[in-house]
């Protein structure tokens, strides 16, 4: 199937006016899409109160460095323009209209502002999303296919990850689609020490698919589907629920969280730009097709940089084909695992067979010890025992533990005889004019407790005498 998808990959032409055209072509002009007017949402409103997301402001400078950056496309810096075309309102609700989406997208001043962010501050970002696209897009839409769900979903990841399938969020959200390990978990994705399968492209893709769809059957709205995919889907029956009842995005956007009402916007607008840049005079950085690939089944721990010795490859080029596997171990050991890698290293893998988990690159692979014998004790410098000094030191050993409970016992048994004489009840002289009560205060206790422990029916008592007091 992955070989399909990057034939389908090569035989891509991106070119802006075919684009452009095709997106206008596809629907006519019509009024099937809603427009949010100024009435549904306010023109007034503060400078903060659209902020982007925190995928929209994914390090540019780290995405430039990765791999596919390096491996397969380049920037034409002559492309670049300083000159950002301004347009009518009415262009834009045009051109959302003529989207080919199933999801609504309506135009209003909260979408613009978004649309104005992409187009404006970080075309560079868009600039990348639209060469490196190639590489996942049709993962994505093969995933969202494969469940039923609206394809114009392959975007989502455009505001969640930047395309950065090593992108993490500041809450530990992870991969193309931003899981949290308790979600991917719940869709079926390992996540351990070893392995991180919310990097897997592939796999994280068909899990987004499946949970997307499912948030759409709890709300019947995508919109909503949408907003609860960022901010899951307890916030966004309370945000309902303080809109009065109301199932419907921009009706409850106020009750939303922050970065929840910018998320569905910033959505809207990744969705235009991705199909509008020309018009904006983004150039999609160049883009060479990269070498086929394909994967193997690795049931035993191998490092990848055991793989990348083996097949001659580089580790980065490893690494960068299996995001996966976060410690740069692939986890055999605990389930069968597959193994991304070019087209031509994957019959020398088959040919090297089980030799390959025994290639040890000088520096690169600590080797785990699968079982190891706990050392002996001994008092000589060459580690050697007789048996006679094993057993001695046995004996001094059992001795000292003798030694230990004895001290403990004779502990116990110390604190055990202190609080039976604290325990003891102890006596006072009555003196010359002495009354129970003045006996009891000057021994913190009371008339009646004197009595009982004295069996004393009244208060006559006879200087000279002895008194209890406890």
């Amino acid at each position: 199937m992955m070989n399909r998808i990057y034939q389908y990959f090569c035989s891509l032409a991106f070119a802006c006016v075919a684009t452009s055209a095709s997106a206008a072509m596809i629907l006519p002009a019509n009024d099937t899409i809603r427009v949010v007017s100024d009435v549904d949402y306010p023109t007034t409103k503060p400078a903060s109160e659209v902020t982007p997301t925190e995928g929209m402001l994914h390090n540019v400078d780290t995405q430039v460095d990765g791999w596919y950056m390096k491996k397969y496309m380049r920037v034409d810096s002559t492309l670049y323009t300083n000159d950002i075309p301004v347009f009518p309102r009415e262009v834009y609700l045009d051109r959302l209209r003529r989207l080919p989406n199933l999801i609504e997208m309506p135009y209003n001043e909260v979408v613009q502002d978004y649309i104005d962010q992409y187009t404006g501050r970080l075309r560079r970002s868009v600039s990348f999303m639209l060469g490196v696209q190639n590489f996942y897009v049709p993962l994505f839409e093969e995933a969202l296919e494969a469940e039923g769900v609206p394809l114009e979903l392959k975007y989502l990841p455009v505001v969640e990850s930047a395309f950065d399938p090593m992108a993490t969020s500041r809450v530990g959200a992870a991969g193309l689609w931003q899981f949290m390990v308790p979600t991917a978990k719940h869709y079926g994705l390992t996540v351990n020490s070893l392995l991180d399968e919310r990097r897997d492209p592939i796999k994280s893709s068909q899990a987004a698919a499946k949970y997307l769809k499912d948030l759409y059957k709890s709300f019947g709205d995508w919109t909503l589907a949408i907003a609860a995919y960022n901010c899951g889907r307890n916030n966004v029956l309370k945000a309902i629920k303080r809109a009065g009842g109301a199932r419907d995005y921009w009706a409850i956007y106020p009750y939303l969280p922050r970065e929840t009402r910018g998320y569905v916007p910033a959505f809207i607008a990744a969705n235009y730009v991705m199909n509008y840049y020309c018009d904006h005079k983004i150039p999609p950085m160049k883009t060479i097709a990269p070498a086929e690939t394909d994967t193997v089944t690795v049931s035993r721990n191998l490092y990848l940089a055991q793989v990348a010795a083996a097949c001659n490859l580089d580790v980065e080029t490893v690494q960068a084909m299996n995001p996966q596997y976060r410690a740069g171990v692939v986890s055999g050991n605990s389930q069968p695992c597959a193994l991304r890698l070019p087209v031509q290293a994957i019959d020398r893998f088959l040919q090297l067979g089980d030799s390959i988990y025994h290639v040890a690159p000088a520096a690169e692979v600590a080797e785990r010890r699968e079982e190891v014998e706990p050392a002996e004790l001994t008092a000589q410098p060459n580690n050697t025992m007789t048996r006679q000094s094993r057993r001695q030191a046995l004996a001094e050993e059992r001795r000292e533990r003798r030694e230990r409970r004895a001290a403990a016992a004779a502990e116990r048994k110390k604190r055990k005889s202190k609080r039976a004489r604290a325990e003891e009840p102890s006596e006072v002289d009555i003196r010359q004019g002495d009354t129970l009560s003045e006996i009891a205060r000057r021994n913190n206790t009371t008339v009646e407790k004197l009595q009982k422990i004295n069996n004393l029916d009244g208060s006559a008592i006879r200087a000279g005498k002895k008194l209890r007091v406890k």
